[in-house]
């Protein structure tokens, strides 16, 4: 899970149709990033899920800071003038180690998600393991 660190601030600053453009470039940037059996979808607001079947945790913790760096890197301009940079902080779970539901693997990258932000932003944090006998839906 990946989100748009300070998106609120970024559009009363720039406007709505400026946070527009910062949205399409990331999405963008995801979709020069995934292979054609990754999903990428947008999962309300500034959130996207990205679905990487078959790859490991730790090459989808490195393929998540990747995408930051990217999105770090990319000029946004709007009606000919340029904007602020944008980062994203990421979550990242994996199946089975962090569920085995849909419900459970999203509530875990949205914790890994929560925990970057709190720890500052700008980063990918891994989901910690699922308690034992820990369910959710």
């Amino acid at each position: 899970m990946m989100d748009l660190d300070h998106f609120k601030n970024f559009n009363d600053t720039f406007g709505h149709s400026a946070g527009d453009v910062a949205l399409q470039g990331l999405g963008s940037i995801l979709l020069k990033h995934v292979r054609s059996q990754d999903v990428v979808c947008r999962y309300g607001g500034e959130e996207f899920i990205i679905l990487l079947p078959g790859v490991s945790e730790a090459s989808t913790g490195s393929r998540a800071d990747e995408i930051r760096r990217k999105v770090k890197e990319q000029d946004i301009t709007y009606e000919g003038r340029p904007l602020a940079k944008i980062s994203v902080s990421a979550g990242v779970s994996a199946f089975p180690k962090h569920g085995i539901t849909p419900g459970q693997l999203i509530a875990a990258a949205d914790g890994a998600l929560y925990a970057a932000k709190k720890a500052g932003r700008d980063r990918v944090e891994i989901a910690p393991l699922l308690a034992a006998g820990a369910s959710s839906s």
